[in-house]
């Protein structure tokens, strides 16, 4: 069985880890469709910080993963229908957009199964940007003692 999963999966972190091993488990493959700077601009307020190319780079080191497609376009049924996905697995924060409402019909129509999952509460690419923004900001202290 076939499992795909998306995302932009920028700045890999141990949540993304957590996901992607749990995404192989459901299947005998796993294949990851990595959203390009374009699709994310297209949806989402922060840009990436890896290039699309070293995001790709270090998806296919991950054991878990058997191999990464690039999409360069916000709707995931052709790559759905080219790669005969048995299981399409999606976050949490999956919403009611007409490219996720689309894949759904396709999958139901095809008997495919649709499987949601909620993220790994430790981190995000988000909270680690953050993160990175407030102790540049934060004073520091030379030569205090």
């Amino acid at each position: 069985m076939l499992v795909y999963t998306v995302g932009t999966f920028d700045l890999l972190h141990v949540g993304h880890l957590a996901l992607l091993q749990k995404c192989r488990t459901f299947g005998d493959k796993l294949v990851v469709g990595v959203a390009s700077d374009s699709v994310v601009r297209s949806y989402k307020p922060n840009m990436p910080v890896i290039p699309l190319d070293q995001r790709r780079q270090m998806l296919e080191a991950l054991e878990c993963v058997d191999a990464v497609r690039p999409y360069y376009e916000l709707e995931y049924v052709s790559a759905c229908k080219e790669l005969k996905v048995d299981v399409f697995v999606i976050g949490e924060d999956w919403g009611t957009s007409a490219h996720n409402i689309d894949v759904e019909h396709y999958l139901k129509k095809e008997g495919k199964e649709i499987i949601q999952l909620f993220y790994d509460t430790r981190t995000s690419s988000t909270a680690i940007k953050q993160q990175v923004i407030q102790q540049k900001t934060r004073p520091t202290l030379v030569g205090v003692l």
